[in-house]
């Protein structure tokens, strides 16, 4: 069985060590990549300075709220490169807000999930 390829975007080091467990304890065989920031991720996707032989994702799990550059602005560039927007993109963050949920959707995010609910979905899989 050949690894599915993670990319999460996350800056909080208490969720990536959840999602890192849940992926862990999955029937799921994968490899996951984090970085912490909007910057970072935008260079990880397209292969620039240290991450020149960075492998292409299968599935983005990407936070909203991050430094640097914001999960939105990611979101955005991510759809918008024809390299890229083929990447399923999951809006994984701690917002309900109405507001975020369509914004994601109209930027093209393949689902949008409420924290922590990824991180119990993930174990129980």
């Amino acid at each position: 069985m050949i690894a599915i390829e993670i990319l999460l975007v996350e800056d909080n080091l208490g969720d990536i060590r959840l999602t890192e467990l849940a992926l862990r304890d999955s029937k799921l065989r994968n490899n996951l990549n984090v970085v912490q920031d909007g910057e970072q991720a935008m260079a990880y996707l397209r292969r620039e300075g240290s991450y020149s032989a960075a492998p292409r994702p299968d599935i983005i799990l990407l936070d909203l709220n991050l430094p640097r550059k914001d999960g939105r602005q990611v979101l955005a560039e991510i759809k918008a490169d024809d390299n890229l927007k083929r990447i399923p993109v999951v809006v994984l963050t701690t917002s309900d807000d109405d507001r975020d949920v369509l914004t994601s959707y109209n930027l093209h995010a393949n689902c949008f999930i409420t924290k922590p609910v990824i991180c119990i979905a993930l174990s129980i899989s």
